[in-house]
């Protein structure tokens, strides 16, 4: 799962306060004094626009490599549950009530019901927490990043993904006008009319002008949600080819769809073995490792594993530098792995587990013993920083995909 959120938040707040009064963003601590990070909470980052989402990719990823997590780490994520099951980016004080200021945040929401459905023995606030994320579902059948504004293709994937997890049907939950969640996500992709061709298959972010542009993020994101399934995709037992959208006929279920963005990432890898965007103040356009890794797990889950080498290749060569001390990128490599059947503690030289586990409180079980990371002997967990080896390329990596995405723009 794409794991870029600052950039995103910032946005998202940036539309509130025009008509907002300043008080509505007392929930969010100023970026120029940010919080103490707690005790509990993987990574050392300002969390304040990822607190939630990175700590629920972490303990994700702990679980699907057979760790138990710690109890700390578990009960920072359930406390920053609000009382109607809603959850904000990060909330440094949990002990305060929730209220009509708190930001909500449908994206961590989802992720945070995915990692407490996986965790297990948390079916109550999980569905406190699918409740809340149907409550806040727009009439056109999709989500918004923050509740209240627009539906847009990420927001809408993300919550989707989470609502099948959770054993939800997508196709059952339906807005007040009648609209299911399928509804709305596939009024985000683009069909057999689009220009370029290229684009056919596609998902968009919003539109801009009436027109939606083909978005790498939404595309990767929608393909796990047409399919009905969340972050964590088991490997593949057979392997297909790749196909662009069947036109003339375009989508006519969420499978056909997801099966159209797939043969578009597919066909978007292709020209350099990894995706690219234009970061902002740049005008050439670099790796982008988020998006990629992003698509690798798309693939996977659609059964396009072949499709999907090249891009893991370049994964395991240039995601060092990207996901350095960064819980949340690690955590999305030990997905990708897991999604491939690649050993994550041997991902391109690197132990992706220790390495994650470095960074957040020590799992209680079974990974206890010491394990190689990166050429040095460490500890296998616990809070020790651990500083990659990179090679002389690896910046070339660091890619951190398009500003408005609508997702994670700034790992933490």
């Amino acid at each position: 799962m794409n794991v870029r959120r600052s950039a995103a938040a910032l946005a998202a707040s940036a539309v509130l306060c025009v008509g907002a009064a300043p008080a509505a963003l007392a929930d969010t601590p100023s970026p120029s004094a940010p919080p103490v990070v707690p005790s509990g909470l993987f990574g050392k980052a300002d969390p304040t626009y990822d607190g939630v989402w990175r700590q629920s990719l972490a303990l994700l990823a702990q679980r699907t490599v057979g760790l138990k997590p710690a109890p700390q780490a578990v009960d920072w994520l359930t406390g920053q549950q609000c009382a109607n099951g809603g959850f904000a980016s990060f909330r440094p004080d949990a002990g305060t009530a929730c209220d009509d200021k708190t930001m909500y945040d449908t994206n961590a929401t989802a992720v945070a019901v995915q990692a407490m459905k996986a965790l297990g023995g948390k079916d109550a606030q999980v569905k406190k927490a699918t409740d809340w994320l149907k409550s806040v579902q727009n009439d056109d059948g999709g989500w918004a990043y923050a509740p209240g504004s627009p539906s847009e293709g990420s927001s809408t994937s993300i919550v989707i993904s989470a609502l099948a997890a959770a054993g939800e049907k997508p196709a059952e939950v339906k807005s007040k006008a009648g609209k299911s969640a399928y509804d709305g996500l596939l009024s985000f992709q683009l069909g057999c009319s689009a220009e370029p061709a290229s684009d056919r298959g596609a998902f968009g972010y919003q539109p801009a002008d009436g027109k939606l542009a083909a978005n790498a993020d939404a595309t990767a994101a929608a393909a796990l949600a047409a399919l009905g399934k969340g972050i964590v995709v088991e490997p593949a037992a057979t392997d297909t080819p790749a196909a662009a959208l069947a036109c003339p006929a375009g989508s006519a279920d969420p499978a056909g769809a997801a099966q159209g963005a797939a043969g578009y990432l597919a066909e978007a890898l292709k020209k350099d073995g990894h995706l690219t965007a234009v970061t902002p103040g740049a005008d050439q356009p670099t790796a982008d490792t988020g998006n990629t890794a992003d698509a690798v797990i798309a693939l996977a889950a659609a059964g396009h594993r072949q499709a999907a080498a090249g891009a893991l290749e370049w994964l395991q060569k240039n995601s060092a530098a990207w996901a350095n001390r960064n819980p949340a990128a690690l955590a999305t490599l030990v997905l990708t792995a897991h999604a491939t059947g690649t050993d994550p503690k041997a991902f391109g030289g690197v132990d992706l587990v220790a390495a994650l586990n470095a960074t957040g409180p020590a799992p209680v079980a079974p990974d206890t013993e010491p394990q190689k990371v990166a050429g040095e002997e460490k500890p296998g967990s616990g809070n020790q920083n651990i500083w990659w080896i990179v090679g002389a390329g690896a910046a070339a990596g660091m890619g951190i995909g398009i500003l408005l995405s609508g997702r994670r723009k700034k790992q933490q």
